[in-house]
């Protein structure tokens, strides 16, 4: 088997890169020769991992964050859907959010982590594809495997990643206090929901959250009922209250107890489109795409059923 790596080497402030003599021999001992790719800019982790793909590699290692993780599946994905050519992906855990890999089950000690993805069998999941509208104003689309937003976590992604304190305390910290800071200030936004064929849902909202996997934002569970491989998006919308209560419910999407809250609704879909109601401007909110936020809506989300081949 043809193991790649694409790694992020200033994911978890630079934490698998200052000990990579460990990590490669971890790799060495579970898989045998591999070969090493590294990042440099937003991008990068996607382009590698599609021509390792287009290369011939059976199984490409996504050593990062969630960042990490979802442009090396976007490339894996894309030199499919290029060539025909099926590369698994696999998650080594390492990073501000690492999402993903916390619905997976996966451990941030890197030689477990090695050691469950080497003995894994290969697995079908389902993935997502967004077409939304660039900060340039164009129209741009990617996929996406665990949670693509809008709204407050738009706002929150683009807070994080440029935090001088990222790398530097805990996710699940940085992401909550950067939640309360944002929410604070944010200004509910009109939009309008279509979910498959059915009618068309208005709501002044704070987030609407298209849910692959179960957690994101550093540890939230926002859908707690969503699956990987059941073909469907779980659409969590949290509409407009008042600010104070829903700050002081922010508790409650830790443990998943939010299904019952007066201010969400939980759909399930295949598709869904959300636009923009009245001032596009006003009311165009920003885009979060497994933790990063590069344009706003309108948007379009849809299910790939079983695209993606994942070890873990």
């Amino acid at each position: 088997m043809k193991i790649g790596v694409v790694l992020n080497p200033i994911a978890g402030g630079g934490r698998l890169k200052r000990h990579w003599p460990e990590v490669a021999a971890s790799l060495r001992q579970h898989f045998g020769d591999f070969e090493l790719r590294e990042t440099q800019a937003e991008g990068d982790a996607e382009r590698l991992a599609l021509d390792l793909a287009a290369s011939g590699f059976d199984l490409v290692i996504a050593a990062g964050g969630d960042g990490t993780a979802s442009e090396v599946a976007d490339g894996l994905l894309q030199a499919f859907g290029e060539s025909g050519r099926t590369a698994a992906l696999g998650v080594l855990p390492c990073g501000t959010g690492i999402d993903f890999a916390r619905g997976l089950g996966l451990s941030v000690e890197v030689d477990l982590t090695l050691k469950r993805i080497a003995g894994a069998k290969a697995r079908k999941v389902d993935a997502g594809r967004i077409c939304y509208v660039d900060d340039h104003g164009a129209l741009a689309s990617r996929h996406f495997i665990n949670i693509a937003s809008l709204g407050l976590s738009g706002a929150t992604d683009r807070a994080v990643n440029v935090d001088k304190r990222k790398g530097k305390v805990s996710a699940k910290a940085l992401f909550y206090w950067r939640t309360v800071w944002e929410f604070i200030r944010y200004r509910f936004q009109d939009v309008r929901i279509t979910v498959d064929d059915g009618a068309p849902v208005e709501a002044r909202m704070a987030l609407v959250a298209v849910a692959n996997g179960k957690f994101f934002g550093g540890g939230m569970m926002i859908a707690p009922d969503a699956e990987l491989d059941d073909g469907q998006f779980d659409i969590v919308i949290l509409r407009a209250a008042g600010k104070l209560k829903l700050i002081w419910d922010i508790r409650l999407l830790y443990g998943g107890r939010h299904r019952n809250h007066p201010a969400i609704t939980i759909l399930r879909g295949k598709k869904v489109v959300v636009e923009p109601l009245g001032d596009v401007e006003k009311n165009g909110a920003l885009v979060d795409i497994d933790g990063e936020s590069p344009g706003r809506i309108p948007a379009t989300f849809e299910i790939l059923p079983g695209a993606l081949t994942l070890r873990y």
